[in-house]
């Protein structure tokens, strides 16, 4: 989708009259620059973060106009941006490295404009459960993620890396709304939801639910077997206390999210937002949890290849001493 432009004129009005030079009205024209953003379905993790985004980057710059917009997720976003039907998007780890890396599809060329949190994988049971370990969940009935999102794709490179095949050694469900998970796993429904990352809805339900939750993560040798298999996971940490009663930290593997922008995104549009972005870190971070992990650092650090960075974003990031 093509950015939009729109212009409107803005008459500063003093004590109820129009200020006056030469007696004629003082008026300033501001051009608004209209964004597109595709999150995922609503109850998730990405609608949370991108309606998030918009509020503190529209805040910081009155000119900027980010529109979020409910999609089906990660394998949605991808081809909606390479259609230019989205100027920007929400995108886990797992669906953006295989689009870069060609695996599956043509390597696309959508670039990054940030990377916006890690996401360790696990599972949530309800506290009174039975199952202990992922292997106790062999058989059951297991909410993995909505269809289109990034989530299911993570599970299976986790559970493949263990041996397991997920739509053969699990009853998978996916689901319609990423929201409707945690209630299928407190009516008994699904044995269990998987999820990732701190701050992520369905885990937070759980959590907060009368009865509890708990928490079931590879354990270390099978984050071993894990990486072995599939590098491009990295060891990642649910920090403790991140939920209620969770007083551990919890030790997994996962990715990064990112916000990929679609190619023909002017640099100069690209530079304003990564410019935006940096100077209001701290802002996001108060706002949402996860978003403190949304940096020009972490972006360069966890992109598969800095030149996978939006021309636009790496000039500023250059600038700011970030990336060489």
């Amino acid at each position: 989708m093509k950015i939009a432009l729109m212009v409107c004129a803005v008459v500063l009005l003093t004590g109820g009259a129009a200020a006056q030079e030469g007696g004629k009205a003082i008026s300033k024209t501001i051009s608004q620059t209209s964004i597109t953003l595709g999150t995922a379905t609503p109850g998730g993790g990405f609608p949370l973060y991108g309606n998030a985004f918009a509020d503190v980057m529209n805040a910081a710059d009155p000119s900027l106009s980010i529109e979020p917009r409910n999609t089906k997720g990660s394998n949605e976003n991808i081809p909606l941006l390479e259609a230019g039907q989205l100027d920007i998007a929400t995108v886990a780890g797992e669906p953006a490295y295989e689009a870069f890396m060609g695996i599956g599809r043509p390597a696309t060329k959508l670039k990054i404009l940030t990377a916006m949190y890690s996401s360790p994988g696990m599972f949530v049971v309800r506290a009174d459960s039975p199952y202990r370990t992922i292997r106790d969940l062999a058989g059951q009935p297991v909410a993995f993620g909505a269809k289109g999102s990034g989530l299911p794709i993570l599970s299976r490179y986790i559970l493949d890396g263990i041996g397991l095949k997920q739509d053969e050694d699990f009853k998978s469900i996916y689901l319609d709304r990423a929201g409707d998970g945690p209630a299928m796993v407190q009516d008994g429904r699904a044995a269990a939801l998987w999820g990732a990352g701190v701050g992520w809805p369905g885990f937070a339900a759980m959590a907060e639910s009368p009865g509890g939750a708990r928490f079931i993560a590879p354990s270390t040798e099978e984050i071993a077997r894990i990486r072995a298999k599939h590098t491009f996971l990295k060891p990642l940490t649910i920090p403790a206390n991140s939920y209620p009663k969770q007083t551990e930290a919890i030790a997994s593997v996962g990715s990064w999210s990112f916000m990929l922008v679609r190619e023909s995104l002017p640099d100069d549009v690209a530079y304003r937002l990564a410019k935006t972005l940096h100077g209001i870190e701290g802002d996001f971070c108060k706002k949402l949890a996860q978003a403190c992990e949304t940096t020009a650092a972490n972006t360069v650090a966890a992109a598969p290849n800095v030149e996978l960075i939006h021309p636009g974003v790496l000039k500023y990031f250059r600038e700011i001493g970030v990336a060489k």
